[in-house]
């Protein structure tokens, strides 16, 4: 008897929890909704949604806002979601800079800093850099850290689920001994979640940006490294070993460079923003000092620059044979792309969907979308803050259980 009503207690507890995390999420997603609406769409008992509100409202992650519409009799009271009741870190490791965002429950950026690093050869000086950005942003808002959920960091490597806090040693060969996600818990005590860059870029893009409304999509970060996410029905998908996305290392040119990753022609090689740089020295010269930047292949495309057009017109072309496969083979509703030289706009999307529309079917052509990013250089680390609060509505347990009023 005693072993049945403890199985029955657990499962309780468990139901509860259950219907707090529904709720919590449905009022997050509305914004602002009714007691009453709430329980129609639940078919949870009147009296269970007052009890689970008035617990969120305890917590500091719900409030009322006012009346709303009646439908015949009272006028019912609206439960708000409180966005700015928490905050989330969001730090994005690139191969070449480090960028950390302090966001509401909304993913509204509240402070940002970024400084360069050369992160890919450097793992002391590029983890040290990190937490200065962090405790600048923290101090820049005067956020308490028991304040803050917990921390999401991107990195430019596959991440396998057996061990999250480890980058590939194949790319990242000086990151070898370090695990990334147990370094942040330690430093700052608190829930730490890593994934690829490529991937929180397309979770930022599935919460706030081109994927808002639900669509499957990709998202292709165009950088040092060339990489994917794919989000299908709201999640991201990882694969079986976290490489899912790695288009970088499609090979697109039996005669191409060699590469890192120990093949030859990979579409890294020919469209990452190293193989750019060296063909723009080649057509375009040097600028001052130093060879050009992206930024000058941007801008020089932007004023007509024919020898900047023509290396945007290769890249086009090159990540084309990636993308039209990838449409054949996950007909994603929304293609998504993103980094420094995605700004290029239609310079860029021009010859990329002639590529395209010469290697994937029309069907799938005709089904897809493709566009830039307009989620802008932070979105990434946007992308990392919001993998937090992904967690955090899941698991209730994740949001602080004593609120902090920030002070202003």
């Amino acid at each position: 008897m005693r072993a049945g009503t403890a199985v029955l207690t657990v499962d309780a507890a468990g139901m509860r929890a259950q219907n707090s995390g529904l709720l919590l999420n449905m009022i997050w997603r509305e914004r602002q909704i009714s007691r009453a609406e709430i329980a129609r769409r639940t078919e949870l008992s009147p009296s269970t949604v007052s009890a689970i509100v008035a617990d969120l409202e305890q917590a500091g992650l719900v409030r009322s806002i006012g009346a709303g519409v009646s439908r015949g009799g009272r006028r019912p009271t609206l439960i708000g979601f409180c966005d700015e009741a928490f905050s989330l870190v969001g730090v994005e490791l690139g191969a070449s800079h480090v960028t950390v965002v302090l966001t509401d429950l909304r993913g509204r950026v509240r402070t940002q800093s970024k400084a360069s690093h050369a992160v890919r050869g450097d793992p002391e000086g590029s983890l040290q850099k990190a937490k200065e950005l962090i405790h600048e942003c923290l101090d820049a808002e005067r956020v308490p850290r028991r304040s803050v959920v917990g921390m999401g960091v991107a990195v430019p490597s596959p991440v396998h689920p057996a061990a999250p806090g480890k980058m590939s040693p194949l790319i990242l060969p000086a990151w070898k001994n370090v695990d990334v996600k147990e370094w942040f818990e330690t430093t700052f005590d608190m829930p730490v979640f890593v994934d690829n860059d490529a991937n929180l870029g397309a979770l930022s893009e599935c919460f706030w940006g081109a994927g808002s409304g639900g669509e499957d999509l990709t998202y292709i970060k165009l950088a040092t490294g060339i990489g994917a996410g794919h989000i299908i029905h709201g999640d991201v998908y990882r694969g079986a070993g976290g490489t899912a996305g790695e288009i970088g290392h499609i090979p697109v040119d039996s005669n191409g460079p060699l590469c890192v990753c120990g093949l030859r022609g990979c579409l890294v090689t020919l469209i990452g923003s190293t193989a750019l740089t060296e063909r723009a020295r080649e057509l375009m010269g040097t600028r001052g000092r130093k060879g050009p930047t992206v930024r000058d292949l941007v801008e020089g495309a932007r004023t007509g620059d024919a020898a900047a057009k023509q290396i945007i017109d290769g890249m086009g072309a090159y990540l084309g044979i990636a993308v039209g496969g990838l449409l054949n083979l996950l007909n994603p509703a929304i293609v998504v792309l993103g980094g420094e030289i995605s700004s290029v706009g239609e310079m860029l999307l021009d010859p990329l969907r002639a590529s395209v529309r010469q290697r994937a079917l029309s069907v799938s052509m005709a089904e897809t979308r493709i566009v830039t990013s307009v989620l802008g250089e932070r979105a990434i680390a946007v992308g990392a803050a919001t993998l937090v609060l992904q967690a955090a509505l899941r698991d209730r347990s994740l949001f602080p259980t004593q609120n902090v009023v920030r002070t202003a």
